[in-house]
């Protein structure tokens, strides 16, 4: 029973594509033979299975991690903010330009304290700066606060299977 979003529920998943998803979320570079193997069946059912759960939208796409100080980016910071209105237009306007910014690698609207939770970074905080200030002077942003992360002890992907 499918959802009207592709994704299926967790309970269809069996042993063996949750095997799949953990071995693929510690490295989706392995190839389908050796991701066969570790998941204890054959390539060919393998892979219609990955291609099931990329179909359905549970693997959502595949990525390199990079680290962001060694490509200039040494600065990340999380912006709390708030809005003026929580009509939906406004909300949708304001998710519609932070997408356009490619210093915002994510944005969530949350619940209890704010708005949306920006994840940003920066190159040095002069542009932290200046992306604050972007943010303070946006239509419809009435309350900001940043929080500059200092060191990052735990950065898993995907959730625990």
């Amino acid at each position: 029973m499918q959802s009207a979003d592709k994704t299926a529920p967790a309970a269809e998943l069996d042993a063996i594509d949750r095997r799949i998803i953990g071995e693929l979320q510690q490295d989706g570079r392995m190839t389908n033979v050796e991701l066969a193997r570790r998941a204890g069946i054959s390539a060919p059912p393998c892979l219609r299975r990955v291609r099931r759960l990329e179909e359905l939208g549970i693997i959502r796409g595949y990525h390199g991690d990079t680290d962001p100080q060694a490509l200039g980016w040494p600065v990340t910071f999380f912006a709390l903010v708030g809005l003026d209105s929580q009509k939906e237009a406004v909300l949708a306007r304001f998710e519609a330009e932070v997408a356009d910014w490619p210093e915002v690698r994510e944005c969530h609207m949350i619940r209890g304290g704010g708005d949306f939770l920006l994840r940003l970074v920066a190159r040095d905080t002069a542009q932290e700066n200046q992306l604050t200030r972007r943010l303070t002077e946006m239509a419809h942003v009435s309350r900001l606060q940043t929080l500059q992360t200092i060191r990052t002890s735990r950065d898993l992907v995907g959730v625990p299977i």
